[in-house]
């Protein structure tokens, strides 16, 4: 009788280790596949999908920065230390013009965003979308450029300015951008959406012969390896 008790405990142990085993498997490759998702959706999906699209910027890449401040903004962009909830940390070196009032809110319908906050009043990336620059103002001449966060997709929130721009990977050319200031209404088109690295300051250059928005957030989705850059017009009606 006891050694058939000694069996039977013996065997419920090994099933015990086998479970263990297999659940420290499934767990560990669930935390693996999150963690490595972003670099691996990128060779998968985005860098294609990217590397596809016509580039057909409406911004030019000329009257940009000082040279100078190249080193310094390269250096800054690429620091994984840096902290990107502060919209003036992603371009440090850069002259953001005389000091204007914006504040506005943009829709995006395709991915779901309705009535984000844009202002360039502080950097809090955590409370709103920010205008990097100050020389401009939709629906007025120039280019405004706004920045906003970013994440894994399967985290999306239109309304958590932390993970508001997630699914902007989805956006492409002809996609509107609605764009509410002052009460009025204002439809922008998306003319090119492209990848560059964290360094390239041609994103920020001004731009008086339309009135023109580009979003810049980080990509893959989830890491601050690249920049998408969406570039949109205004339409006349």
């Amino acid at each position: 009788m006891a050694k058939y008790y000694y069996r039977e405990k013996n065997r419920n142990y090994k099933l015990f280790a086998k479970l263990f085993c297999a659940t420290v498997i499934v767990v560990g490759g669930i935390i693996f596949s999150y963690t490595f998702f972003p670099l691996i959706s990128w060779q998968i999906y985005f860098a294609p999908a990217f590397a596809s699209q016509k580039i057909d910027a409406p911004i030019p890449n000329h009257n940009i920065i000082d040279p100078a401040n190249i080193s310094t903004l390269v250096t800054a962009a690429v620091n994984a230390n840096t902290d990107y909830t502060d919209a003036y940390n992603w371009y440090p070196g850069y002259k953001r013009g005389e000091k204007t009032v914006a504040n506005y809110t943009i829709s995006i319908p395709k991915i779901d965003i309705k009535d984000a906050i844009v202002t360039n009043q502080d950097a809090d990336l955590t409370q709103h979308l920010v205008q990097f620059n100050n020389d401009s103002e939709p629906p007025k001449e120039g280019n405004s450029v706004i920045f906003g966060h970013s994440t894994l997709p399967q985290l999306y929130d239109p309304t958590n300015y932390k993970t508001i721009f997630a699914n902007a990977y989805k956006l492409g050319v002809g996609d509107e951008i609605i764009v509410t200031n002052k009460g009025e209404n204002f439809t922008y088109k998306i003319e090119s959406v492209t990848v560059v690295d964290p360094g390239d300051t041609s994103v920020l250059a001004q731009n008086f012969s339309d009135s023109f928005i580009t979003i810049v957030t980080c990509t893959p989705p989830g890491t601050i390896w690249k920049r998408l850059i969406i570039k949109a017009r205004l339409q006349d009606f």
